[in-house]
């Protein structure tokens, strides 16, 4: 039987998602208490790749197991066992057939930029402190909406088969000290979310305008985006998928 979890995590302590050898992931750790509790080899795949130091306030990953699992009870466990710094929302039966990565319909992304020098956002956020023009870069921001091809904002040589992408949501939102962007897409390709960040954050302190900005993304060259932005403040922060997967219950 397949299940879905639903869970978050603090990346700041880990090499990313994906399992490697000699470092600490998200995946593997998830992977050595699932093995425990159900007594089996358990692998897990998960909705996507997160770099080393990027969060998940939202997550998905699918586990099989040979028997029913009460999913109350594993998601209890899995909280005592897990550390500190990874948390299980629930687990829940899907169709069998079902899959973490290629089912998910939309993935967003949020990042967050801290104002000012802040203790206690210092691994959840981007403390920046250089004024700058959210305008501007919310109308940049409206322009990836309208373009497919985001070559621009792809990582080097990450073999990716195909480079478009379709954006439905890109803005930023300022509340308080807290600058915060919000991008959600069918897809994201590795590195695009912190490489448009680091562009448009360029653009809100007047390295850029709106226009070069615009040329910039329809160039399809990726030595014109910027330095991406630092990896702590990027959250993987929702994941959707069809009704018809979940047996009963599904949430996403």
């Amino acid at each position: 039987m397949r299940y879905f979890i639903e869970m978050s995590y603090d990346g700041a302590a880990y090499c990313g998602w994906q399992r490697q050898r000699d470092v600490t992931t998200v995946q593997q750790t998830l992977e050595t208490a699932l093995t425990t509790l159900l007594r089996r080899d358990t692998e897990t795949v998960g909705a996507g790749r997160t770099d080393t130091g990027v969060n998940a306030s939202y997550y998905i990953a699918h586990f099989d197991a040979a028997d029913a699992v009460d999913c109350a009870h594993l998601t209890a466990k899995l909280n005592r066992m897990l550390p500190p710094d990874m948390a299980i929302f629930s687990v829940t039966p899907v169709a069998d057939e079902a899959h973490a990565r290629f089912d998910a319909v939309e993935r967003e992304y949020s990042y967050y930029i801290c104002r000012r020098k802040n203790p206690f956002r210092r691994f959840s956020s981007w403390q920046y402190g250089v004024t700058l023009d959210v305008e501007a870069m919310n109308r940049a921001s409206a322009f990836l909406t309208t373009v497919d091809d985001f070559t621009t904002f792809a990582k080097l040589n990450s073999n990716n088969k195909t480079n478009i992408c379709h954006v439905m949501r890109a803005e930023w939102r300022h509340d308080g000290d807290m600058l915060t962007f919000t991008i959600r897409a069918d897809r994201f390709l590795r590195n695009m979310v912190r490489a448009i960040v680091g562009t448009l954050v360029d653009v809100g302190r007047g390295r850029y305008t709106v226009a070069q900005f615009e040329d910039i993304v329809r160039s399809r060259d990726l030595s014109r985006s910027s330095a991406g932005a630092p990896p702590q403040g990027l959250f993987l922060s929702d994941v959707r998928y069809p009704d018809h997967i979940f047996i009963r219950g599904g949430r996403k």
